[in-house]
Parts: structure tokens; C-alpha cells; sequence
């Protein structure tokens, strides 16, 4: 496994429900970097986000030679009886103790907040780009539905339809089976950027990467992966939404 030197962090807006891509981790030669991105511009005009206390200054690199708090406290202790499991069920080398390359997996997200992170691929030798994401709205699905994905074998074949009648998200990306079964949702962060893929590139498919069987949590039972051909002009995250705002605010001051 390839350690992702970037991870984007994600926000909802408690009421709308909507997500936006707010801020940007690096990590590099030993020193961690969060900006926020320009992202944050639409979360505050459209659902009044206010800073984080983490993070209380837009205009400003933070930088660490420990990873920040927020994202250091996503992470599960090593002490943790069932840690070896968790690591498990990202699908990553038992021996993987890197926090970038835990967070990229496991989407870092918390029952008591609305924050999540996600990783920017990189091209591999192959010419492809590769994204895993945890199948998401599990437990709104049929007990069949469960033991449909509790079946489910390495490689299997996953398609993506739009669910432009679900009243709580018109935007709503279903994952189905090849005979219609719907097996859950992707996250709703990365649906921008997926609509741009399928836009751009007709060679995207999803594949099962790994059942995690019962009794792991519905959160991390269905592990997909998501690949796509790198063509000549093509970038993953790398629209406006992603870049950093302080950039901008630079070039505005000189």
C-alpha cells in the first residue's frame, strides 16, 4: 500500500446535510501542513460554516511535527483489544502504523461530529487511479439486503445509479448489484467528484475490495474500490474546491 502524502478533510452542514471539502493534510519531509481550501467559501455562503476550533484562522498554513489533534484523535489506539481487526478490515498490512495511510482507509469519521477525511489518489504504474471508500447507509438498507453484501466475493462487479427520487438527497449514488440488489450509497463527499469522473471518463468501475463478515460494524462491513484510467488531462481533486484558499488570499495581498 502506497502511503498518500495528501488527505482532504470534508464537512456536513448538520441541517442541509450537504458536505464540502473544506481542508487539505500534507504530510512531507517530516512536517504535517493543514490549509484550509476554497471549498470553505461555499460552505459559509450556502450553510454559515464557521472555522474549526482546531483551526480558528482561514488565512493561515498550520503546520506540526505530530499530526494535529483532530485528526491524531480519528485514529483507534493500538491498545485497543480489537485494533488488529480494524486494521483488518481496512484491508492494509498488519504492519501499517502510518497515520495518513490509516485515515486514507478508514475515512476517519466520528459518531459525535460532522467531519471526515479522504485521500487524493495517485497514478499507478499501471496508469490507473484507485479510490476505497466504505459503503455507506447500511443499516437504512433490508436485513437481505445485508446478507446479500455478507456474500459478496474479492472482485465482484458493483454498478452506479442515480437515486434522483430519494427525498432526503436528490444527489444520492447508489451502489447495485449487476440483477438491481442496492448494496449502499457512496459517500456523499465524493459525489462531485465521481459525477466529474463519469462526466470525463467512461472506464470508472467499482469492485468489491473486501467483506468484513459479522460482527463488524455495518460502517466498515463493505470496503469498495474505485478505478479509473489516468488520461493525459486528467487530475483527481484537482478543481477549485480543492485548492488552497490561502493562495488566494496571498495573491489578493501582494
Amino acid at each position: 500500500m502506497k502511503t498518500p502524502k495528501t488527505l482532504f478533510l470534508a464537512w456536513q452542514d448538520p441541517i442541509s446535510r450537504y458536505w464540502f471539502p473544506i481542508g487539505r493534510l500534507t504530510f512531507d519531509e517530516g512536517i504535517y501542513k493543514f490549509v484550509y481550501t476554497q471549498g470553505v467559501k461555499e460552505a459559509q455562503e450556502k450553510c454559515a460554516f464557521k472555522p474549526l476550533s482546531s483551526f480558528p484562522r482561514l488565512d493561515e498554513i498550520y503546520t506540526s511535527t505530530h499530526l494535529f489533534p483532530l485528526f491524531a484523535n480519528r485514529l483507534m489506539s493500538r491498545s485497543r483489544p480489537d485494533y488488529s481487526s480494524f486494521i483488518e478490515w481496512l484491508n492494509i498490512p498488519k504492519d501499517e502504523n502510518d497515520p495518513m495511510a490509516i485515515l486514507a482507509r478508514s475515512g476517519g469519521e466520528r459518531q459525535t461530529d460532522t467531519l471526515a477525511v479522504f485521500p487524493c489518489p495517485e497514478v499507478d504504474e499501471q496508469g490507473h487511479y484507485h479510490l476505497y471508500f466504505f459503503s455507506h447507509g447500511l443499516r437504512h438498507l433490508p436485513s437481505s439486503a445485508i446478507e446479500r453484501i455478507n456474500q459478496f466475493e474479492p472482485g465482484a462487479k458493483l454498478w452506479l445509479q442515480y437515486e434522483f427520487q430519494n427525498p432526503y438527497d436528490a444527489q444520492a449514488l447508489i451502489l447495485n448489484t449487476e440483477d438491481h440488489y442496492i448494496v449502499g450509497y457512496c459517500p456523499r463527499y465524493l459525489l462531485a467528484e465521481i459525477f466529474e469522473l463519469l462526466r470525463q471518463n467512461s472506464n470508472l468501475e467499482v469492485r468489491v475490495e473486501r467483506v468484513n463478515k459479522p460482527p463488524t460494524p455495518l460502517q466498515f462491513r463493505l470496503l469498495c474500490k474505485m478505478s479509473v484510467d489516468a488520461l493525459d488531462d486528467f487530475r483527481p481533486f484537482s478543481s477549485r474546491q480543492y485548492q488552497p484558499l490561502i493562495a488566494e488570499m496571498a495573491v489578493k495581498s501582494a
